[in-house]
């Protein structure tokens, strides 16, 4: 008999070092591998299509705004230190997959995972939205782990 499918509205994302939790969203969790197209002589009904390096697409976590200054200061860390501008505190990122009932069916692990995009929240007078703040966050890698 097949499986049911998962959900996807329940998750937790923990970031090693940093509890901050409850996320709303979670989306860019992808890998691709790159397509090197390589013609060879005297072959011309096809180009050979060879596998190439693994792409990471970048992830992108939402929340609601919170007084909590942590992950703004993992963004910024080093970059008021000329000599170390360049350095990111590179931290392990885990995204869990939960069933209904809350308990662990999946998890993604993203190796040396480093903030590169932040944006806080658009204001407007006339809404009544909760204050969402964005971050972005770069990885050399993902591991599946299946609970």
């Amino acid at each position: 008999m097949p499986e049911d499918p998962m959900i996807a509205f329940k998750f937790r994302v923990e970031i090693d070092q940093i509890v901050e939790g409850y996320f709303t969203e979670c989306s860019g969790l992808g890998v691709e591998r790159e397509v090197e197209p390589l013609k060879e002589g005297g072959v011309n009904n096809y180009v050979h299509q060879l596998p190439g390096r693994l792409k990471y697409t970048n992830i992108t976590l939402k929340r609601g705004m919170t007084t909590s200054e942590k992950l703004w200061e993992w963004f910024h860390t080093n970059t008021q230190d000329e000599e170390k501008f360049f350095q990111v505190k590179r931290l392990k990122v885990s995204i869990t997959q939960l069933d209904l009932a809350g308990t662990p069916v999946k998890q993604w692990n993203l190796q040396s995972a480093y903030p590169v995009k932040w944006k806080g929240p658009d204001f407007k007078t006339d809404g009544s939205q909760v204050a969402v703040e964005t971050l972005e966050i770069a990885h050399h890698g993902i591991e599946q782990v299946k609970l």
